[in-house]
């Protein structure tokens, strides 16, 4: 099975690192993510310029655009024959609301507009706390085997978070659940500068119970299918 693995953290980040660790015993992955950092571009595509690529190694390409960008070269000419599209994995969750604004979510949904589904994957971070990417990979690796295996939803994909636990804790839960309705708080601050700058508390916004954002806040695993089409 031919997997095609992309992000929006850039090609470098640790987190696509993990999410290529964890495919090693699933299939053939081949890489088309941003030549660098796209966090937060959210569906933004490339059409008034030329989208450009450079080969980083044996099936491994970094593309001078964003996230859905990678998507669309990879489709179009890197790796036409995946059968599925990782994305991830995130350095930060992609919770509720923040699916709207995600690169990362919207590589996969970029993917399910052309006919092909994915998943999408991030990692809650909590103040003061390292990440343990070995650790976020062998969880990766078990919901992948699980969703990998069920039957593809035409016009859907996942979109799947990892709590931030402390290293002695043990592994999380996998819950199947829905999105969390609540928007992003909206708060500013002014500054001296003349500006607005956006001050919301990412770690209290407001969540239902057993919805993505409580479930992963609670320590497990939150694994979401979205319907877009």
């Amino acid at each position: 099975m031919k997997l095609l693995l992309t992000n929006d953290d850039g090609i470098e980040a640790a987190g696509l690192g993990a999410l290529l660790t964890a495919t090693h015993e699933l299939g053939e992955a081949v890489v088309v993510a941003p030549a660098g950092p796209q966090s937060g571009v959210s569906h933004a595509v490339t059409t008034g310029t030329a989208v450009r690529f450079e080969t980083r190694g044996p099936g491994r390409y970094a593309v001078h655009g964003t996230p859905a960008d990678c998507v669309r070269v990879g489709l179009h000419r890197l790796c036409p024959d995946a059968a599925w599209i990782l994305s991830g994995v995130n350095h930060g969750g992609n919770l509720g609301a923040d699916v709207y604004y995600s690169g990362t979510v919207a590589a996969v949904r970029e993917a399910v507009l052309h006919g092909w589904t994915g998943i999408a994957f991030s990692h809650y971070h909590k103040r003061g706390m390292e990440f343990d990417w070995a650790r976020a990979a062998r969880w990766v690796g078990v919901v992948l085997a699980d969703l990998l295996a069920r039957s593809v939803v035409p016009g859907a994909f996942y979109n799947v978070n990892l709590p931030h636990l402390a290293p002695d804790a043990p592994d999380p839960d996998v819950v199947l659940c829905p999105l969390d309705p609540h928007p992003l708080p909206l708060s500013y601050r002014h500054e001296d500068d003349g500006g607005m700058h956006y001050d919301g508390d990412y770690h209290t916004r407001n969540r239902s119970a057993g919805a993505d954002v409580d479930v992963c806040f609670s320590g497990n695993i939150s694994v979401t299918q979205i319907k877009l089409l």
